[in-house]
């Protein structure tokens, strides 16, 4: 099963990492899984600072608006990637759920998740702290902000250990929540299949 801590870490170094040059997934088993899972969040994050620039022309809007959607369409398949992950662990283990045992309203996919954003965010924040081009202002304004999203760090990994925990010893049930997005199915989202329909009649 998942070390948080591992997590954390992992989530931590390769942001930083990833800021310097572009590296491969170093990661096995569901450590690899994270990372890929934690990737997309990195490349979903810059892609939106991009789309929220004044400076860019409406043709390189259109194609990062196209990167977000396919990129948090990925985000989402490897939250199930993680949850799948770990039904094949408890699987594996042998571990059933008792009679009395809940559903958690989140599953540790989507902690993980969760927690990936917060390392981004992170990061981020910290840069901030370096810019010689602000007021004091706008440096205590970023010290809050970490202050705060460094305790929910803490609080969203440990209530990720409890999580496992409570999973390994059948306290809690396991299941993978399916995104089934439907505005990325042509057969679904409205917009696309009847576009196709016109298309045909032409």
């Amino acid at each position: 099963m998942f070390n948080v801590d591992e997590i954390l870490a992992l989530q931590h170094d390769t942001v930083a990492l990833w800021h310097k040059e572009p590296i491969a997934n170093p990661y096995a088993g569901g450590l690899q899984v994270v990372c890929q899972q934690h990737q997309y969040n990195y490349e979903l994050w810059h892609q939106e600072d991009i789309a929220r620039s004044p400076d860019v022309d409406d043709k390189t809007i259109a194609g990062v608006k196209r990167a977000i959607d396919r990129l948090n369409q990925l985000r989402n398949d490897w939250i199930e990637k993680l949850d799948d992950w770990i039904t094949e662990r408890l699987t594996e283990s042998n571990i059933v759920p008792c009679e009395s045992a809940r559903q958690n309203t989140e599953t540790p996919g989507s902690c993980i998740d969760r927690l990936s954003i917060l390392a981004l965010r992170l990061y981020h924040l910290r840069e901030q702290l370096e810019r010689t081009d602000v007021d004091q202002a706008h440096l205590e304004k970023v010290r809050q902000r970490l202050a705060i999203g460094e305790a929910q760090r803490r609080d969203l990994s440990q209530g990720l250990r409890e999580l496992l925990e409570d999973l390994l010893t059948g306290k809690k049930r396991h299941r993978t929540y399916r995104q089934m997005k439907m505005y990325n199915d042509p057969t679904m989202n409205p917009y696309l299949y009847k576009a196709k329909g016109a298309q045909s009649q032409a």
